[in-house]
C-alpha cells in the first residue's frame, strides 16, 4: 500500500511528509519519489535537521556570502540553492525549534530566500519532502510545531510501518539485501526455514536497518545469524535477578549498569554505531553518551 501511494504521488509536485520509526526506510522512500518524478534529472539534496546546530541552520539552508560572519571566507550555496529544480529532503524535521520553523515556513511560502549577508532575494523551485520519527500532529496539538508549517510540508502524509508489523515481508527483504551484495545464492544455506521463522518472531527495534545489519553479519561470518535475545524475567542468568540478592545500593547500581549497557547496545544498533545519531535519537547529550560508552567499555 505504501509503495502504491509513493508511485501515485511521485509524478506530482506536492509536498510529502514521511513518518515512521527509525530504520523503516524514510530516506529510501524520499529518493524513490524523486527518482520517479519529473525532477529525477535534477539534484536530490538532503538536510538532516537534527544534526545541524541551530546557529548553522540558516547558513546550511540558505547559504551565505563571503564575510557574512566570522569564518565565512567564501560564498556558500545553501541547500535550497543546490536543490533548485530538484528535491529538498528535510530529514527529522520534527527536531526543529520554533524559530527555525518560522524561517523555513517563510521560504516555503514565498519561494524565495536571501543568503546570509546578501542584499538580494533568490527565487527557488524545489519540491520538499520531509521525514520524522515523531508524531508531528501531536506536536502541533502540544504547541511545539507550527500548524501552518505542518500544512505546508504534509500535503500528503505517508506512514512507513515498522518491520515487526509486516513480518511477511522479511523473506523478500532478505533476498533483496543479499542481491544488493551479489550473494542471493547464499539464501538457502544462511537463511533456511527455521531461521526465517526466527526472524519473523523478532521485535526488530531497528527495523529494516537492523535487518540489513543481520544479513551483512551473516554474510561476513558465513553462518546463520544469531539474534539478540532479551532474557525473561526470573531467568537465573539475568543480571537483574541476580542483583536481588544484593543490598539496596549494590542492587540499584547493578540494575542501572545492566540497563545502561542494554540501552546503549540497542541505540547504537539502530543508528549503525553513529554516536551523533544515537545522541539525537536517544535524546541524550553527546558528551554524556560518550561518557557512558567509555564507562561500559563499549565502542560504536
Amino acid at each position: 500500500a505504501v509503495t502504491a501511494t509513493l508511485a501515485r504521488v511521485a509524478p506530482s509536485d506536492v509536498s510529502v511528509l514521511l513518518s515512521g520509526e527509525s530504520g523503516t526506510g524514510k530516506e529510501l522512500a524520499a529518493r524513490a519519489i524523486h527518482d520517479h518524478s519529473p525532477r529525477k534529472e535534477r539534484p536530490f539534496v538532503t538536510v538532516d535537521c537534527g544534526a545541524i546546530a541551530p546557529t548553522l541552520f540558516a547558513s546550511e539552508l540558505f547559504g551565505h556570502e563571503r564575510g557574512a560572519f566570522t569564518g565565512a571566507d567564501r560564498r556558500h550555496a545553501g541547500a535550497f540553492e543546490r536543490a533548485h529544480g530538484g528535491t529538498l529532503f528535510l530529514d527529522e524535521i520534527g527536531e526543529l525549534g520554533p524559530e527555525l520553523q518560522s524561517s523555513l515556513l517563510g521560504v516555503l511560502e514565498r519561494r524565495r530566500f536571501r543568503r546570509l549577508g546578501g542584499t538580494s532575494d533568490l527565487e527557488v523551485d524545489v519540491r520538499v519532502i520531509a521525514a520524522t520519527h515523531r508524531n508531528v500532529r501531536a506536536m502541533v496539538n502540544a504547541g511545539t510545531f507550527r500548524l501552518d508549517l505542518y500544512y505546508r510540508i504534509a500535503t500528503v502524509r505517508v506512514v512507513l510501518p515498522a518491520l515487526r508489523d509486516r513480518p511477511e515481508d522479511i523473506p523478500a527483504l532478505v533476498r533483496s539485501l543479499l542481491a544488493d551484495h551479489g550473494q542471493e545464492a547464499r539464501l538457502t544455506d544462511l537463511f533456511d526455514e527455521a531461521t526465517m521463522s526466527l526472524l519473523a518472531r523478532h521485535e526488530w527495534p531497528g527495523n529494516v536497518r537492523e535487518l540489513r545489519n543481520v544479513v551483512l553479519g551473516a554474510l561476513a561470518l558465513g553462518s546463520a545469524p544469531i539474534l539478540e535475545r532479551e532474557m525473561p524475567s526470573g531467568d537465573p542468568a539475568d543480571p537483574i535477578t541476580k542483583a536481588l540478592d544484593l543490598d539496596y545500593a549494590q542492587a540499584k547500581r547493578a540494575v542501572l549498569d545492566e540497563f545502561e549497557k542494554r540501552w546503549l547496545a540497542r541505540v547504537l544498533a539502530r543508528t549503525q554505531g553513529n554516536v551523533r545519531a544515537a545522541s539525537r535519537e536517544g535524546r541524550i547529550e553527546r558528551k554524556h553518551l560518550i561518557e557512558l560508552l567509555e564507562r561500559h567499555g563499549l565502542k560504536p
